[in-house]
Formats: structure tokens, sequence, C-alpha cells
């Protein structure tokens, strides 16, 4: 299950009612350094980073519309001895964190890794995020 954080020093940070417009501003200006890491697990290891995927500045967009925040972030595959399991998308404060799976249809995941995920060694992987604006105000 995808899970937020960070939210709560943000409102620490920016005391005073928050609406959509404002929380996607400030976390416009949060993730402009983000970064994902992707990972697997062998045995009884905790975490094996296989790729660090960095945030593609052009990429980082709100949808005024939709009130949801678009990004991409690529970056080599580190290690492939394992399935990628878990993610993590950090931001200076605000990050998601969740499960993921490279095929899809896996029961209890959050995030299908994009067909650019392919499990060897120095290809690069490309991730699409969007970032509902709207259910956060209500965490």
């Amino acid at each position: 299950m995808r899970r937020t954080n960070g939210l709560e020093k943000i409102r620490q940070q920016h005391p005073g009612w928050l609406n959509a417009a404002k929380l996607a501003e400030i976390l416009l200006a949060d993730l402009q350094t983000c970064r994902c890491e992707i990972y697997g697990c062998m045995g009884e290891d905790d975490k094996i980073l296989l790729a660090k995927l960095t945030l593609l500045p052009a990429s980082l967009i709100y949808d005024n519309f939709d009130q949801r925040i678009d990004l991409r972030v690529c970056g080599p595959i580190r290690r492939a001895d394992c399935p990628p399991l878990t993610y993590s998308l950090q931001g200076q404060c605000f990050g998601l964190t969740g499960r993921c799976s490279m095929p899809a249809n896996v029961c209890g995941v959050d995030l299908y890794l994009a067909h650019s995920y392919t499990g060897i060694v120095g290809d690069i992987a490309c991730q699409r995020f969007s970032i509902p604006v709207k259910p956060l105000l209500k965490l």
C-alpha cells in the first residue's frame, strides 16, 4: 500500500489553512530534488538497492484541473540479482513508499514498473508518478 511521509513536517513549516493549489506549490518546491529508489531483497537481507532514479526537471508539473502532480524519474539499473519489491520516492520532506512489481496484475502492489525497467544492469529505467493533491489535504 502506498504510504506518504513528511506531510506533518510540511504542515508545521506552513501553518494555516492549505488548499490544493497552495499544497501543490509547496510540494513542487519540495520535489525539485526528489529521487526514487527501487529495492529488492534476497533471503534475510533487508533491502538491496537495485536502481536509483533522479527527477527529469521538465517533467515536474501540476495539473490544475485534475489537481495532481506529475513527474518522471530516470536512472540506471545497478543490480539485477533479485526482483524489485519496494520503492521510495523522496523529496526534501515529502515522500512516498510502497510495493512495486515488474509483472502486471500482481496483488497488493501500488506501482507497476514501466517497460523501461528491464532488470538488466546498466539499462536506463524511467518511471512516471502521479500524486493526487486533494486526498493529501485529508491526511
